[in-house]
């Protein structure tokens, strides 16, 4: 595929991706919806990647300011909702869990974690796209927003399933309801992001959380563990406890557990086979 709203790079065991529309402050549009799910299948096909990151492009000043304001007035010219994307789109993440099988929710699904480096701006859908990740760093003083208030929207996306499970019911009906503007310190209070650092070294630190992650964690473990985590949410105790000690028994017969055994005894980094 040709990105012309993304960009898709490779750096060691890590893929990032860029929502790459700068002089529109890295708006949102179908364009960018179907680059960004070819982009994560690329990755999450990939037996190289481990991790995967997404940022805005620092030139759009934002890490997603929102739905592109040329689609909303298409869609009140419209009279209804235009995604913008067909039946091509590709579909990361579907076909492991029926919960994962929709938009957004489908990061659930993907093989490997997403780290969202929050760069600026993340409004509407582009705090969708946050939420939705695994782990989520942002620089200093970045503003968040639902936004979809002032446009007579609903949540948007998962929205009002997904912030309360993040930040608890309160903060989720205080941002929510109101749709007002929280900065990245205030969204670190709630529990929203993993770290706030300076704007100057905020790819910096995600990309060193990343190799660490990719370096230090077996890629099936990562694997299991985010799919048993978003699993959880929708099942009881018991059922967790016994899927996880189904999973334990499958895992501990992959060559991975003897790897991990031997490389912490003789204390040196694991060569992982994935």
């Amino acid at each position: 595929m040709e990105l012309k709203a993304t960009r898709y790079e490779i750096t060691g065991r890590t893929c990032v991706i860029t929502l790459a529309r700068p002089k529109r402050r890295n708006a949102w549009t179908g364009r960018m919806h179907t680059e960004y799910r070819w982009c994560l299948a690329q990755a999450d096909q990939d037996p190289g990647v481990r991790v995967i990151v997404v940022t805005g492009d620092p030139d759009g000043q934002a890490f997603c300011a929102g739905a592109d304001l040329g689609a909303l007035e298409g869609h009140a010219e419209k009279g209804r909702y235009d995604s913008g994307v067909d039946d091509t789109i590709a579909t990361p993440g579907y076909g492991v869990d029926a919960d994962f099988d929709a938009s957004f929710a489908y990061h659930f699904g993907l093989a490997k974690p997403v780290i969202a480096a929050i760069n600026g701006a993340a409004a509407g859908v582009g705090l969708v796209l946050a939420a939705f990740a695994d782990l989520r760093f942002a620089a200093a003083g970045a503003k968040f927003t639902t936004a979809h208030g002032r446009f007579n929207f609903p949540a948007e996306f998962g929205l009002s399933w997904v912030l309360p499970r993040i930040i608890g019911l309160t903060h989720a009906n205080d941002v929510l309801l109101s749709s007002r503007v929280f900065t990245a310190e205030e969204a670190l209070g709630m529990g929203f992001l993993n770290k706030v650092v300076p704007a100057d070294e905020l790819m910096g630190a995600v990309m060193a959380y990343a190799t660490n992650l990719a370096d230090q964690v077996a890629p099936g473990s990562a694997r299991e563990t985010k799919r048993q985590i978003y699993r959880d949410l929708h099942r009881g105790a018991a059922e967790a406890v016994v899927e996880a000690e189904r999973l334990l028994e499958d895992m501990i017969k992959h060559p991975d557990y003897g790897e991990g055994v031997k490389a912490w005894m003789e204390k040196r980094r694991a060569e992982w086979r994935g």
